[in-house]
């Protein structure tokens, strides 16, 4: 019988994820084990100092808001513990997206001291040394490309590494997860998803429907990621959920899942039975269903937290009625308070390690898996 990607990847030595310097200051991990045992008594790893291994892990978001970065953020990133994020960018059009793009890249440039420019998985090694902060740029719309694939090379020349095909509604690519269709991936659509993989553009399926997901994953050659989403069996017909078969398809061919920070999109009832436990229970799910290396972290607001940024009923939720469609079950507040803070991945590594998780694969959780799948398809 084959072994399936996800199994494979677990054979893999951690050496050929980070280099020497690196992997030496880590502490000693056990081997991966099955997913499906890791909460036996009988391999709960020995007890240890949590936030000092938080301190030594390389710690990646896969969807911090970038819009309206200031001071304040640049304090956050250093409270945060961060090795690096990517970087939601404002979409729109092509022009719209290369200002963008360039505004960033100058923000970057006249940070030389506390931010890398990340297209590699090696720059977040590079940051992770030099106690910067790497940052992968990219959107959460293919609204850019219009109908020229030409346009992915610009964006690419620009500094874009990963794209995300829809946002909620249908676009030339394909239908997002709240429109009333569920076609898919259109013909133009595979053309966008060929080119990303030739160029080296992570292919990003988060707010993309049913069958556009099943789409991206299947047409990819490379491992496509679900960088900021949950998991459907845990939060059943919300349209931003993914199902088992959906996660079990991407982690075989390598991708990564980031389990959104979001508070509402976690669970229908935030402050009571929605909570920091809850969110560990997502991240539970998805590696009992995709392998232990193919889950990650996400959050999906600004990295200072939704209230620090000054969300309120009045400006944050009530928009949200009538920009989201009722399916998207908005909820006020939307956030889980442990998530909704700096420390929010600390929290998680503590609530993993009374999981019953090893050092090593919380390690993996907070940012190991996001390097290797960045290591496998990115090409700069």
């Amino acid at each position: 019988m084959a072994i399936k990607r996800r199994d494979f990847v677990k054979m893999l030595s951690l050496g050929a994820i980070l280099p020497g310097p690196i992997l030496s200051s880590f502490p000693t991990t056990p081997n991966p084990v099955d997913a499906d045992r890791l909460l036996s008594d009988d391999l709960r790893s020995p007890q240890m100092d949590k936030d000092e291994t938080y301190k030594k892990a390389i710690v990646i978001d896969g969807l911090i808001i970038a819009r309206g970065w200031n001071e304040d953020s640049f304090r956050a990133l250093t409270n945060s513990g961060y090795t690096g994020f990517n970087a939601s960018v404002d979409s729109g059009n092509l022009s719209k997206g290369l200002k963008n793009l360039g505004e960033w890249q100058k923000r970057i440039g006249e940070n030389p001291n506390r931010l890398v420019l990340a297209t590699s998985a090696d720059d977040f090694v590079k940051a992770k040394k030099e106690n910067k902060a790497a940052i992968m740029l990219g959107f959460q719309n293919s609204t850019m490309v219009g109908n020229s694939i030409e346009n992915l090379d610009a964006l690419y020349q620009a500094g874009m590494r990963w794209m995300q095909l829809t946002y909620n509604e249908r676009n030339l690519v394909g239908d997002g997860c709240t429109e009333r269709t569920n076609a898919g991936l259109s013909d133009f659509g595979i053309e966008v998803v060929e080119r990303m993989n030739e160029l080296g553009i992570i292919v990003d399926l988060s707010h993309c429907g049913a069958q556009t997901t099943n789409d991206g994953i299947k047409f990819s050659k490379s491992g496509a990621t679900i960088n900021h989403s949950m998991c459907e069996a845990l939060y059943k017909n919300h349209p931003r959920a993914k199902t088992d078969e959906q996660i079990r398809a991407m982690a075989d061919k390598g991708g990564v899942m980031g389990i959104i920070c979001l508070g509402y999109m976690i669970g229908p009832n935030l402050g009571t039975d929605t909570t920091l436990k809850t969110y560990v229970d997502h991240i539970e799910h998805a590696v009992k269903v995709g392998g232990i290396d193919h889950v990650g972290l996400a959050s999906d607001f600004a990295i200072q937290g939704l209230e620090a940024t000054g969300a309120t009923r009045e400006n944050w939720y009530v928009p949200r009625l009538t920009r989201f469609k009722p399916s998207y079950k908005v909820q006020w507040p939307p956030w889980i308070p442990e998530l909704d803070t700096t420390d929010r991945y600390r929290h998680v590594a503590r609530a993993l390690d009374k999981r019953g998780f090893s050092s090593g694969d919380i390690e993996k959780i907070l940012g190991q898996n996001w390097l290797r799948y960045y290591r496998e398809t990115l090409k700069s």
